[in-house]
């Protein structure tokens, strides 16, 4: 193991999984004395990759090429990591991923799926194999190769680092909105089915309207981002920051804010990395695996009727199908029944009870 200075880390996934694997990549560069490591990610998620630290190079999946240039691009992927490293890690137990591991090096560990015919040839040709348990955090799921290596870690989602000219830009807008305090609302996510409603929605923020600090509504350049920010209400309160913000400076932003309310994305994991009070609304999302992670307490909703732990508070449905961990209901990607079911006055009663206690310290 000391003579470890290349490391391959395979993360072909969403862009909250490759941000959740930083821990992993921080410990294994420490442990290892500075090697020099390597990461496989999809395109789509570059933007979170390049937001890392300790990582080499980023070497890119582009599902596009797959279609339109599939051999070109796994021929070069495979010129690029065979028996390159010293080390490789899958964290996707997809075939695609769990092969690129094996290649790239003879000590390779990788997830397997709960099904043994799909699996068998992957226990054959891996090092180590790990199951990957559907009923636990994303992040601890993530940090087992670590165990498997007989490396020492917490069960900490470590905040990726701020860089400096982000941080001042963002100070910078700021000062120049006259925003001194604020929250952050992200209403948007990846998918439809994960969005809060929008008369819900605003209503939410009429409410939040009352109270003495801006909110910084924040969110990318999807079309249901676009969508959203012409749906906003208009209030001197609101600041609309959609889409005009890197990933970096939304990390930045996030740091300088007092708490996050909105939607099961990115940047609540991103808030959650950094300590924040999170207020988190969930559609049918499995809250044993994806709910944000409390680095306070050391948990994540370890039962779905479990809502508040650390600093966290999640607001889901009491409905009887939730959660059903599907793409929406009747799991075609469109709505979910289980959102227009959270009242905003709820998240807006247990933020206000925390809001006047951090009151009521301050002026004490």
């Amino acid at each position: 193991m000391s003579t470890i200075s290349k490391i391959l880390i395979i993360i072909q996934r969403s862009n909250g999984d490759v941000l959740l694997s930083y821990p992993l990549i921080e410990r294994l560069y420490y442990f290892f004395d500075h090697p020099k490591i390597d990461i496989l990610v999809n395109s789509d998620t570059l933007a979170v990759a390049n937001s890392l630290s300790y990582v080499h190079e980023k070497i890119i999946f582009s599902y596009k090429d797959k279609k339109e240039k599939r051999y070109d691009q796994e021929k070069k992927i495979l010129r690029k990591i065979y028996k390159k490293y010293d080390l490789s890690i899958s964290l996707t137990s997809s075939d695609r991923s769990v092969l690129y591991a094996i290649l790239a090096s003879s000590n390779s560990i990788a997830p397997l799926d709960v099904d043994f015919h799909k699996s068998w040839w992957k226990k054959i040709f891996l090092k180590h194999n790990y199951s990957w348990n559907s009923n636990c955090h994303i992040l601890l799921n993530n940090l087992k190769p670590l165990t498997i290596l007989g490396i020492p870690h917490e069960n900490i989602l470590t905040p990726v680092k701020i860089q400096p000219k982000s941080i001042q830009k963002i100070k910078n807008n700021l000062q120049k909105l006259n925003v001194k305090k604020f929250i952050i609302f992200h209403p948007s996510a990846q998918y439809t089915y994960k969005v809060y409603p929008k008369e819900l929605r605003n209503k939410l923020l009429e409410f939040l309207t009352q109270y003495d600090f801006h909110i910084v509504v924040t969110g990318g350049l999807s079309k249901i981002d676009k969508s959203i920010s012409k749906e906003l209400p208009k209030s001197e309160k609101i600041i609309n920051l959609i889409g005009k913000t890197s990933i970096d400076e939304i990390i930045a932003l996030s740091s300088l804010s007092i708490c996050y309310i909105g939607m099961d994305t990115l940047n609540m994991h991103i808030s959650a990395s950094q300590n924040k009070r999170i207020f988190a609304i969930m559609g049918p999302t499995l809250l044993k695996v994806w709910s944000p992670w409390s680095n306070k307490k050391k948990v994540c909703s370890n039962h779905n009727n479990e809502r508040d732990y650390g600093n966290i508070s999640i607001f889901q449905s009491d409905l009887k199908c939730v959660p059903c961990g599907f793409a929406g209901c009747n799991n075609i990607g469109r709505e979910s029944k289980c959102l227009e079911d959270i009242d905003p006055k709820k998240i807006g009663d247990k933020f206000n009870s925390w809001y006047r206690k951090q009151i009521d310290y301050s002026n004490n």
